[in-house]
Protein backbone atom coordinates (compact mmCIF):
# COMPACT_ATOMS: atom_id res chain seq x y z
CA UNK A 1 0.00 0.00 0.00
CA UNK A 2 1.44 3.31 -1.06
CA UNK A 3 1.13 6.20 1.36
CA UNK A 4 -0.45 9.38 0.02
CA UNK A 5 2.01 12.17 -0.59
CA UNK A 6 1.63 15.15 1.76
CA UNK A 7 0.02 18.16 0.18
CA UNK A 8 2.49 20.72 -1.04
CA UNK A 9 2.50 24.12 0.68
CA UNK A 10 2.48 25.63 -2.79
CA UNK A 11 -1.08 24.37 -3.29
CA UNK A 12 -2.41 25.58 0.05
CA UNK A 13 -4.84 28.51 -0.27
CA UNK A 14 -3.41 31.88 0.61
CA UNK A 15 -4.68 33.76 3.68
CA UNK A 16 -6.50 36.17 1.35
CA UNK A 17 -8.31 33.29 -0.35
CA UNK A 18 -9.23 31.75 2.99
CA UNK A 19 -10.57 35.10 4.18
CA UNK A 20 -12.58 35.51 1.00
CA UNK A 21 -14.01 32.00 1.33
CA UNK A 22 -15.00 32.66 4.95
CA UNK A 23 -16.64 35.99 4.08
CA UNK A 24 -18.47 34.40 1.14
CA UNK A 25 -19.85 31.74 3.48
CA UNK A 26 -20.93 34.35 6.05
CA UNK A 27 -22.51 36.52 3.36
CA UNK A 28 -24.42 33.60 1.88
CA UNK A 29 -25.82 32.06 5.04
CA UNK A 30 -26.26 35.33 6.87
CA UNK A 31 -28.20 36.67 3.89
CA UNK A 32 -30.39 33.56 3.64
CA UNK A 33 -31.23 33.63 7.37
CA UNK A 34 -31.02 37.12 8.88
CA UNK A 35 -31.75 38.56 5.46
CA UNK A 36 -35.32 37.28 5.59
CA UNK A 37 -36.20 39.36 8.66
CA UNK A 38 -34.21 42.30 7.34
CA UNK A 39 -36.18 42.21 4.08
CA UNK A 40 -39.56 42.06 5.85
CA UNK A 41 -38.65 44.98 8.12
CA UNK A 42 -37.47 47.00 5.12
CA UNK A 43 -40.68 46.28 3.17
CA UNK A 44 -42.70 47.69 6.05
CA UNK A 45 -40.45 50.75 6.03
CA UNK A 46 -41.18 51.35 2.34
CA UNK A 47 -44.87 51.64 3.16
CA UNK A 48 -44.36 53.73 6.28
CA UNK A 49 -42.42 56.38 4.37
CA UNK A 50 -45.90 57.52 3.22
CA UNK A 51 -47.70 56.89 6.52
CA UNK A 52 -49.49 60.25 6.69
CA UNK A 53 -50.51 60.24 3.03
CA UNK A 54 -51.92 56.71 3.31
CA UNK A 55 -53.71 57.60 6.57
CA UNK A 56 -55.43 60.58 4.95
CA UNK A 57 -56.29 58.50 1.90
CA UNK A 58 -57.86 55.83 4.11
CA UNK A 59 -59.73 58.36 6.26
CA UNK A 60 -60.54 61.48 4.21
CA UNK A 61 -62.60 62.90 7.09
CA UNK A 62 -59.28 63.85 8.72
CA UNK A 63 -58.48 66.36 5.96
CA UNK A 64 -61.81 68.19 5.90
CA UNK A 65 -60.84 70.77 8.53
CA UNK A 66 -58.85 73.95 8.96
CA UNK A 67 -55.70 73.53 11.10
CA UNK A 68 -56.44 75.56 14.23
CA UNK A 69 -55.09 74.97 17.73
CA UNK A 70 -57.88 76.25 20.00
CA UNK A 71 -56.88 76.33 23.68
CA UNK A 72 -60.45 75.74 24.85
CA UNK A 73 -60.71 72.60 22.70
CA UNK A 74 -57.35 71.44 24.04
CA UNK A 75 -58.54 71.87 27.63
CA UNK A 76 -61.62 69.78 26.86
CA UNK A 77 -59.58 67.03 25.23
CA UNK A 78 -57.17 66.76 28.15
CA UNK A 79 -59.96 66.72 30.72
CA UNK A 80 -61.89 64.08 28.78
CA UNK A 81 -59.11 61.78 27.61
CA UNK A 82 -56.24 62.02 30.09
CA UNK A 83 -57.93 59.56 32.48
CA UNK A 84 -58.03 57.11 29.55
CA UNK A 85 -54.28 57.18 29.02
CA UNK A 86 -53.70 60.23 26.79
CA UNK A 87 -49.98 61.03 26.95
CA UNK A 88 -49.40 63.66 24.26
CA UNK A 89 -51.12 65.56 21.47
CA UNK A 90 -49.94 66.77 18.09
CA UNK A 91 -51.39 70.17 17.27
CA UNK A 92 -53.31 70.50 13.98
CA UNK A 93 -51.05 71.25 11.01
CA UNK A 94 -51.44 71.64 7.27
CA UNK A 95 -50.80 68.01 6.30
CA UNK A 96 -52.90 66.62 9.18
CA UNK A 97 -55.31 69.38 10.29
CA UNK A 98 -56.69 67.57 13.36
CA UNK A 99 -55.54 66.87 16.91
CA UNK A 100 -53.61 63.57 17.00
CA UNK A 101 -53.55 61.98 20.43
CA UNK A 102 -51.05 59.35 21.56
CA UNK A 103 -52.23 56.89 24.22
CA UNK A 104 -50.65 54.14 26.26
CA UNK A 105 -50.43 50.84 24.42
CA UNK A 106 -49.84 52.40 21.01
CA UNK A 107 -53.39 53.63 20.51
CA UNK A 108 -53.94 56.86 18.56
CA UNK A 109 -57.02 59.03 18.31
CA UNK A 110 -57.94 61.97 16.08
CA UNK A 111 -60.14 64.88 17.14
CA UNK A 112 -61.78 67.70 15.19
CA UNK A 113 -59.96 71.01 15.73
CA UNK A 114 -63.23 72.97 15.99
CA UNK A 115 -64.86 71.13 18.90
CA UNK A 116 -62.75 68.11 19.85
CA UNK A 117 -65.19 65.54 18.47
CA UNK A 118 -63.62 62.09 18.12
CA UNK A 119 -63.11 61.33 14.42
CA UNK A 120 -61.06 58.13 14.49
CA UNK A 121 -59.32 55.69 16.78
CA UNK A 122 -56.55 53.32 15.70
CA UNK A 123 -54.56 50.57 17.40
CA UNK A 124 -51.89 48.16 16.11
CA UNK A 125 -54.54 45.42 16.37
CA UNK A 126 -57.04 46.96 13.96
CA UNK A 127 -55.01 49.28 11.72
CA UNK A 128 -52.57 47.89 9.16
CA UNK A 129 -50.32 50.99 9.18
CA UNK A 130 -49.88 50.93 12.96
CA UNK A 131 -49.34 47.17 12.81
CA UNK A 132 -46.60 47.71 10.23
CA UNK A 133 -45.14 50.45 12.45
CA UNK A 134 -44.96 48.11 15.44
CA UNK A 135 -43.34 45.45 13.25
CA UNK A 136 -40.85 47.92 11.79
CA UNK A 137 -39.70 49.38 15.12
CA UNK A 138 -39.88 46.38 17.47
CA UNK A 139 -40.88 43.22 15.53
CA UNK A 140 -44.20 43.20 17.45
CA UNK A 141 -42.22 42.17 20.52
CA UNK A 142 -41.87 45.27 22.68
CA UNK A 143 -38.45 45.85 24.26
CA UNK A 144 -37.31 42.33 23.45
CA UNK A 145 -38.28 42.70 19.81
CA UNK A 146 -36.50 46.04 19.65
CA UNK A 147 -33.33 44.48 21.05
CA UNK A 148 -33.51 41.69 18.44
CA UNK A 149 -34.05 44.30 15.74
CA UNK A 150 -30.90 46.11 16.84
CA UNK A 151 -28.86 42.91 16.43
CA UNK A 152 -30.40 42.39 12.99
CA UNK A 153 -29.44 45.95 12.07
CA UNK A 154 -25.78 45.44 12.98
CA UNK A 155 -25.74 42.09 11.19
CA UNK A 156 -27.29 43.64 8.08
CA UNK A 157 -24.63 46.36 8.06
CA UNK A 158 -21.93 43.68 8.25
CA UNK A 159 -23.54 41.77 5.37
CA UNK A 160 -23.61 44.93 3.25
CA UNK A 161 -19.94 45.68 3.92
CA UNK A 162 -18.94 42.06 3.27
CA UNK A 163 -20.83 42.22 0.00
CA UNK A 164 -18.94 45.38 -0.92
CA UNK A 165 -15.62 43.66 -0.18
CA UNK A 166 -16.56 40.61 -2.27
CA UNK A 167 -17.72 42.82 -5.16
CA UNK A 168 -14.82 45.30 -5.14
CA UNK A 169 -13.26 45.21 -8.63
CA UNK A 170 -9.67 45.33 -9.70
CA UNK A 171 -8.32 48.56 -11.12
CA UNK A 172 -9.86 49.40 -14.47
CA UNK A 173 -12.72 46.89 -14.17
CA UNK A 174 -15.39 49.07 -12.53
CA UNK A 175 -17.79 49.13 -15.47
CA UNK A 176 -17.31 45.44 -16.13
CA UNK A 177 -18.09 44.61 -12.52
CA UNK A 178 -21.30 46.68 -12.66
CA UNK A 179 -22.60 45.03 -15.83
CA UNK A 180 -25.70 42.85 -15.52
CA UNK A 181 -25.99 39.71 -17.66
CA UNK A 182 -29.10 37.89 -18.85
CA UNK A 183 -27.59 34.41 -19.28
CA UNK A 184 -26.57 31.88 -18.19
CA UNK A 185 -28.91 31.88 -15.13
CA UNK A 186 -26.07 31.48 -12.62
CA UNK A 187 -24.36 34.55 -13.98
CA UNK A 188 -27.63 36.43 -14.29
CA UNK A 189 -28.56 36.12 -10.62
CA UNK A 190 -24.99 36.79 -9.48
CA UNK A 191 -24.58 39.96 -11.54
CA UNK A 192 -28.06 41.27 -10.72
CA UNK A 193 -27.41 40.68 -7.04
CA UNK A 194 -23.97 42.22 -6.79
CA UNK A 195 -24.42 45.10 -9.26
CA UNK A 196 -27.70 46.36 -7.81
CA UNK A 197 -26.30 46.03 -4.28
CA UNK A 198 -23.18 47.99 -5.21
CA UNK A 199 -25.08 50.79 -6.96
CA UNK A 200 -27.56 51.28 -4.14
CA UNK A 201 -25.15 50.59 -1.28
CA UNK A 202 -25.04 54.24 -0.03
CA UNK A 203 -28.82 54.33 0.38
CA UNK A 204 -28.93 50.84 1.90
CA UNK A 205 -26.26 51.80 4.43
CA UNK A 206 -28.04 55.10 5.19
CA UNK A 207 -31.38 53.40 5.87
CA UNK A 208 -29.83 50.57 7.90
CA UNK A 209 -27.44 52.73 9.92
CA UNK A 210 -30.08 55.33 10.82
CA UNK A 211 -32.56 52.59 11.76
CA UNK A 212 -29.96 50.96 13.99
CA UNK A 213 -29.14 54.40 15.38
CA UNK A 214 -32.73 54.79 16.58
CA UNK A 215 -32.61 51.42 18.35
CA UNK A 216 -29.38 52.42 20.11
CA UNK A 217 -30.26 56.09 20.40
CA UNK A 218 -28.43 56.75 23.66
CA UNK A 219 -25.25 55.08 22.46
CA UNK A 220 -25.27 56.95 19.16
CA UNK A 221 -25.89 60.24 20.98
CA UNK A 222 -22.99 59.59 23.34
CA UNK A 223 -20.65 58.71 20.45
CA UNK A 224 -21.65 61.67 18.27
CA UNK A 225 -21.43 64.21 21.07
CA UNK A 226 -18.08 62.82 22.21
CA UNK A 227 -16.61 63.23 18.71
CA UNK A 228 -18.41 66.35 17.44
CA UNK A 229 -19.34 68.13 20.68
CA UNK A 230 -22.50 68.44 22.69
CA UNK A 231 -24.30 66.99 25.67
CA UNK A 232 -24.73 63.21 25.74
CA UNK A 233 -27.85 63.47 27.95
CA UNK A 234 -31.13 65.24 27.40
CA UNK A 235 -31.56 68.65 28.99
CA UNK A 236 -33.30 68.12 32.34
CA UNK A 237 -36.44 70.05 33.13
CA UNK A 238 -36.01 72.80 35.73
CA UNK A 239 -37.52 72.09 39.14
CA UNK A 240 -40.99 73.49 39.76
CA UNK A 241 -43.42 73.57 42.64
CA UNK A 242 -45.77 70.60 42.63
CA UNK A 243 -49.43 71.60 42.62
CA UNK A 244 -52.40 69.54 43.85
CA UNK A 245 -54.61 68.61 40.90
CA UNK A 246 -57.55 70.49 42.46
CA UNK A 247 -55.59 73.75 42.16
CA UNK A 248 -54.76 73.32 38.48
CA UNK A 249 -56.88 75.51 36.18
CA UNK A 250 -54.78 75.93 33.09
CA UNK A 251 -55.40 78.57 30.46
CA UNK A 252 -54.30 76.64 27.39
CA UNK A 253 -54.88 79.55 25.03
CA UNK A 254 -52.38 81.61 27.03
CA UNK A 255 -49.94 78.70 27.36
CA UNK A 256 -49.87 78.08 23.59
CA UNK A 257 -49.40 81.80 22.95
CA UNK A 258 -46.55 81.99 25.50
CA UNK A 259 -44.84 78.97 23.99
CA UNK A 260 -45.12 80.47 20.51
CA UNK A 261 -43.70 83.77 21.74
CA UNK A 262 -40.72 81.94 23.21
CA UNK A 263 -39.78 80.65 19.74
CA UNK A 264 -41.60 83.00 17.36
CA UNK A 265 -40.07 81.52 14.20
CA UNK A 266 -40.96 77.94 15.14
CA UNK A 267 -44.17 75.92 14.74
CA UNK A 268 -45.53 74.58 18.03
CA UNK A 269 -46.12 70.94 17.17
CA UNK A 270 -46.69 68.72 20.21
CA UNK A 271 -47.78 68.92 23.83
CA UNK A 272 -46.89 66.41 26.51
CA UNK A 273 -50.03 66.12 28.62
CA UNK A 274 -49.01 67.11 32.18
CA UNK A 275 -49.43 64.44 34.79
CA UNK A 276 -51.43 65.17 37.95
CA UNK A 277 -49.41 67.31 40.39
CA UNK A 278 -46.84 68.11 37.69
CA UNK A 279 -45.84 71.77 37.69
CA UNK A 280 -44.29 71.82 34.21
CA UNK A 281 -45.90 72.20 30.77
CA UNK A 282 -43.75 70.80 27.94
CA UNK A 283 -44.16 71.76 24.28
CA UNK A 284 -42.24 70.50 21.26
CA UNK A 285 -41.62 72.85 18.33
CA UNK A 286 -40.08 72.74 14.87
CA UNK A 287 -37.76 75.68 14.33
CA UNK A 288 -36.71 76.96 10.93
CA UNK A 289 -33.94 74.74 9.61
CA UNK A 290 -34.96 71.60 11.51
CA UNK A 291 -35.40 68.38 9.54
CA UNK A 292 -37.42 66.53 12.18
CA UNK A 293 -41.14 66.70 11.20
CA UNK A 294 -42.19 67.35 14.79
CA UNK A 295 -39.07 69.27 15.70
CA UNK A 296 -36.66 68.74 18.56
CA UNK A 297 -36.89 72.24 19.99
CA UNK A 298 -38.58 72.44 23.40
CA UNK A 299 -40.36 75.06 25.49
CA UNK A 300 -41.06 74.45 29.17
CA UNK A 301 -43.45 76.66 31.14
CA UNK A 302 -45.04 76.66 34.55
CA UNK A 303 -48.81 76.73 35.02
CA UNK A 304 -48.94 80.52 34.94
CA UNK A 305 -47.27 80.63 31.51
CA UNK A 306 -43.87 81.76 32.80
CA UNK A 307 -41.06 80.47 30.57
CA UNK A 308 -38.82 78.06 32.46
CA UNK A 309 -36.61 76.84 29.65
CA UNK A 310 -36.23 77.16 25.88
CA UNK A 311 -34.17 74.69 23.84
CA UNK A 312 -33.60 75.76 20.24
CA UNK A 313 -32.51 72.60 18.42
CA UNK A 314 -30.85 74.60 15.63
CA UNK A 315 -28.50 76.23 18.17
CA UNK A 316 -27.29 72.94 19.67
CA UNK A 317 -23.69 71.72 19.20
CA UNK A 318 -22.94 69.69 16.08
CA UNK A 319 -23.01 66.32 17.83
CA UNK A 320 -26.54 66.89 19.12
CA UNK A 321 -27.73 68.13 15.74
CA UNK A 322 -26.26 65.07 14.04
CA UNK A 323 -28.10 62.83 16.49
CA UNK A 324 -31.35 64.72 15.88
CA UNK A 325 -30.90 64.16 12.12
CA UNK A 326 -31.00 60.36 12.40
CA UNK A 327 -34.79 60.01 12.42
CA UNK A 328 -35.58 62.50 9.61
CA UNK A 329 -32.87 60.90 7.46
CA UNK A 330 -34.33 57.46 8.11
CA UNK A 331 -37.85 58.43 7.02
CA UNK A 332 -36.65 60.62 4.15
CA UNK A 333 -38.09 63.99 5.18
CA UNK A 334 -34.62 65.54 5.26
CA UNK A 335 -34.35 65.48 1.48
CA UNK A 336 -37.87 66.30 0.35
CA UNK A 337 -39.96 64.19 -2.01
CA UNK A 338 -36.97 62.85 -3.95
CA UNK A 339 -35.26 61.30 -0.91
CA UNK A 340 -38.56 59.86 0.33
CA UNK A 341 -39.15 58.04 -2.94
CA UNK A 342 -35.53 56.88 -3.05
CA UNK A 343 -35.79 55.47 0.48
CA UNK A 344 -39.12 53.83 -0.33
CA UNK A 345 -37.46 52.15 -3.31
CA UNK A 346 -34.44 51.25 -1.19
CA UNK A 347 -36.76 49.43 1.21
CA UNK A 348 -37.60 47.01 -1.62
CA UNK A 349 -33.95 46.21 -2.28
CA UNK A 350 -33.29 43.78 0.62
CA UNK A 351 -36.06 41.57 -0.76
CA UNK A 352 -34.56 41.80 -4.27
CA UNK A 353 -31.11 40.95 -2.91
CA UNK A 354 -32.52 38.05 -0.88
CA UNK A 355 -34.33 36.57 -3.90
CA UNK A 356 -31.44 36.99 -6.35
CA UNK A 357 -28.95 35.66 -3.80
CA UNK A 358 -31.14 32.62 -3.17
CA UNK A 359 -31.60 31.95 -6.90
CA UNK A 360 -27.86 32.23 -7.49
CA UNK A 361 -27.13 29.81 -4.64
CA UNK A 362 -29.75 27.31 -5.88
CA UNK A 363 -28.53 27.44 -9.50
CA UNK A 364 -24.89 27.10 -8.50
CA UNK A 365 -25.71 24.23 -6.16
CA UNK A 366 -27.64 22.47 -8.94
CA UNK A 367 -24.58 22.53 -11.18
CA UNK A 368 -22.42 20.67 -8.70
Amino acid sequence: MVAAAPSSPMHAPSPKRRLRALLSWLHLWGGLSIGVLFALVALAGSVLVFHNELLCWQHPQLTQHQPRADGRVLATLIERWQPQGLRSLDLPRNDLPVWQGYFEGGRRAYFAPEDGVLLLQRTPHDDVLLWLHEWHVELLGGKTGKAVLGVIGWAALCLLLIGLYLWWPKRGRWLTQLKMHANPPVRRWLTWHRSSGAMLLPLLVLATLTGTGMVYSNGFRAALTAVFGGDATRTPAPPTRMLPSSEVRLDWTQLIAQAQAALPDARISRLSVPKPNDGTINFRARADGEWHPTGRSEIRLDHSGRILQVVDATAQPLGNRMHQAIYPLHIGVAGGVVLRWLLAFTGLMPTFLLVTGFLFWRRRRGKR
